[in-house]
């Protein structure tokens, strides 16, 4: 299962670096500064810094684990975008 989410922002690559860097305590994190993997137990998440937006690739085998994956990945790019008013909207990846 996939879903993708493109989060209109002007600092995509400072909070591709912070998601990475912040999660990476606690997951495996590689990341450059376009460029980031998150892998959870339940699944990953892909990271790319495009001029004018952050584009997030979530996976996992159940809609459960994707939907954590989702979460999490989610819920700390918001709250670190706050300021920014960042949106998340999540989309099934044959949508796109």
């Amino acid at each position: 299962m996939e879903s993708i989410a493109t989060v209109a922002t002007d600092r995509p690559e400072r909070y591709l670096k912070q998601l990475c860097a912040h999660l990476g305590r606690k997951v495996q994190a590689d990341y450059t500064e376009t460029q980031g993997l998150l892998t959870f137990a339940y699944g990953q998440c892909e990271l790319a810094a495009r001029p004018g937006s952050l584009v997030l690739s979530a996976a996992a085998p159940t809609a459960d684990d994707l939907a954590k994956v989702e979460d999490v990945v989610g819920s700390h790019l918001v709250r670190f975008g706050e300021r920014d008013e960042l949106d998340v909207q999540w989309k099934a990846a044959e949508e796109n």
